[in-house]
């Protein structure tokens, strides 16, 4: 499927708050998405193991202006999906096809339409006239735009009341793991497990990943594996209160002004994966140098 028909649909699933924002204007004199930045608050009820609630948590995340929400999130799924291509595909033009090096019959007294090669477009096994060839697929996009386009389809979900927290469950699976219990709490939490939804927590204990992971509907994320597509595809998202703690620090109020000083060690897998790039870089070229 192609990107854009994905992230059609994908931002068909985003909450009424995000969808009604208009698309940026296209004038050039237009204010900048990263510096028209604002906090977006919003208060998470929290969950016991029983389907109880026990309590609140605020979520205050950055998000895009009204102006630019949409945008941004929609450049960061089409970058998201478009980069995942391979580019492999290929075809063999008129002059690559084998074979062919002879006229294949006549010229005339045949009946049939003169043929100089086998290896004509015209016919079956010849060339590919404009066919796909291998080729690299990705676009880039700035960290920061990548990063608030998540905490924007975060905090909008949260604002719609799609979201909710669950309180530290692993004790109720120490025995061992049991998808049929998994399944039996998220029924308690509203969920329909029939449902696409999303479990974002900083870890998971064996036996309540091996209880979730039979789960098709089901998104189990870390901070590692957190990503634009997952948070988008999902009808409910719910937290644990050590990952709301997590994403107030990494995508809240002060993280997109201080961006150059964050010394988190955990970052997500692809901008980990660009930066070790970027290391070995400079590495290999400190090494041509001295």
């Amino acid at each position: 499927m192609a990107a854009s028909s994905v992230a059609s649909t994908l931002l068909l699933s985003l909450s009424s708050s995000l969808l009604a924002l208009p698309l940026p204007p296209t004038s050039k004199a237009a204010v900048s998405v990263l510096r028209a930045l604002r906090a977006e608050a919003a208060t998470l009820p929290v969950l016991s193991f029983t389907g109880e609630k026990v309590g609140e948590v605020a979520l205050d995340l950055k998000s895009a202006p009204p102006s630019t929400a949409r945008a941004v999130v929609h450049r960061a799924i089409i970058t998201d999906r478009q980069n995942k291509r391979r580019g492999t595909a290929s075809t063999l033009t008129r002059g690559e096809v084998r074979g062919g090096g002879r006229k294949p019959y006549q010229q005339k007294k045949t009946g049939k339409a003169r043929r100089g090669s086998m290896r004509t477009p015209l016919r079956p096994g010849g060339g590919v006239i404009f066919g796909p060839k291998p080729r690299d697929w990705s676009i880039k996009i700035n960290r920061k735009e990548k990063r608030l386009a998540i905490s924007t389809a975060l905090a909008s979900a949260a604002v719609a009341d799609d979201a909710f927290v669950v309180e530290e469950f692993d004790e109720e699976f120490a025995a061992g793991p049991k998808t049929r219990d998994f399944v039996a709490a998220l029924q308690r939490w509203g969920l329909d497990p029939k449902e696409k939804a999303m479990f974002f927590a900083t870890d998971f204990a064996d036996n309540v990943r091996l209880s979730g992971r039979n789960i098709g509907s089901l998104k189990m994320l870390t901070p590692r594996t957190l990503n634009l597509y997952d948070i988008l595809d999902a009808r409910k998202l719910f937290f644990t209160p050590a990952a709301i703690n997590y994403l107030n620090s990494r995508y809240g109020a002060t993280v997109f002004d201080e961006y150059e000083d964050d010394t988190n060690g955990e970052d997500d897998g692809e901008e980990e994966a660009e930066e070790l790039q970027e290391g070995e870089g400079s590495a290999e070229e400190a090494a041509q140098v001295y």
